[in-house]
């Protein structure tokens, strides 16, 4: 693994306590698929290491750390504050990424995890010196929004992808980045990249046969809560599209420098505390068990008793608290 740049001390550097924290833009919907390919690509035992040109601030490549195999190679590659080689890119690299640096990222990965991927510092197209062809399994996209640079990018992780690897393409139907959606579709339609599903920001494609991962896709998409899917045919083949507005985010890397308690650790914590409070099982009166439940839970329950005092017709309110009596009475 890369070891560190020491160019800050560690009290000028981010201390992110949740992924969250982190600048970035890396939503549900990508979150989802993310994970959903990798473990797919685990479960099957697909050969493979995994690779993102163009890591900002590291919050997708944190992600992708946390979903890393044992033996599995993961390599990042962004120019952080060195010079571009061309006007135009200099130009966006000022325009977008002015407060970037190698050490922001290192910190922020750093507070996921114990070991830094290896860091090509340089341009993406440098890459294919140090990943070797055909060993990448998932490959990231998400360096320059210049046509010239993204055509340069799918070329070369063309090369660096398995047969049966995942291509993901950022912003490739922003406004702002037209390049990135030219160089998109013109891999389709001239290089042979065949898609596989699109979200509101970004696209998965692969040079394998797409047809298997898109039925594996459907049917994990098929009722699942707070995901819209569709399928249109584009160029011929077919494509999903999918959005998750309401959906709830996979399970997140935590950081080293998160202070609140686990999300789950609150119902355990509450079960124990019900299950040392009774001298014995069976035993608990109602009385009891209400005084044993969570603050908050009794918080929850008394607005909508009251609702029912105030709203309800009296001889509602009167039969229900009756049938609550006799109930508490056995």
């Amino acid at each position: 693994m890369t070891a560190p740049s020491a160019d800050l001390s560690a009290e000028q550097l981010p201390r992110p306590a949740r992924l969250a924290d982190v600048k970035g833009w890396f939503f549900t919907a990508d979150q989802l698929l993310f994970d959903w390919f990798l473990a797919r690509q685990e479960d099957r035992a697909e050969p493979g290491d995994l690779l993102e040109l163009g890591v900002y601030l590291g919050k997708s490549a944190i992600f992708l750390g946390a979903r890393l195999r044992a033996g599995d190679r993961f390599t990042v590659c962004d120019l952080f504050d060195s010079p571009a080689e061309d006007a135009s890119n200099s130009k966006e690299m000022a325009k977008s990424y002015a407060t970037l640096t190698r050490r922001a990222f290192e910190a922020n990965y750093l507070a996921f995890h114990d070991e830094l991927p290896e860091i090509v510092q340089g341009l993406s197209s440098s890459v294919a010196r140090h990943v070797e062809p055909g060993s990448c399994r998932f490959a990231h996209i998400d360096a320059s929004h210049l046509y010239e640079h993204v055509h340069g990018d799918i070329v070369t992780v063309r090369d660096l992808l398995t047969p049966q690897g995942v291509v993901v393409l950022d912003d490739f139907r922003a406004e702002h980045c037209p390049g990135v959606a030219a160089a998109t579709w013109q891999a389709v339609t001239g290089l042979a990249l065949r898609p596989i599903c699109i979200t509101p920001t970004k696209f998965y494609g692969t040079w394998g046969d797409p047809a298997p991962v898109q039925a594996a896709l459907l049917a994990w998409l098929t009722g699942r809560e707070g995901v819209w899917h569709e399928v249109q045919e584009v160029n011929g083949a077919p494509l999903i599209r999918l959005s998750a507005k309401n959906a709830k985010e996979p399970a997140h890397p935590v950081s080293r420098h998160r202070t609140e308690p686990a999300r789950d650790a609150a119902p355990a914590a509450a079960a124990s505390a019900v299950s040392s409070a009774s001298p014995a099982a069976g035993s608990r009166t109602p009385a009891r068990a209400a005084a044993s439940r969570p603050a908050a839970t009794r918080a929850r329950r008394s607005p909508a008793r009251r609702l029912a005092v105030n709203v309800l017709p009296p001889f509602i309110t009167k039969a229900v608290v009756a049938a609550r009596r006799r109930s508490a009475a056995r």
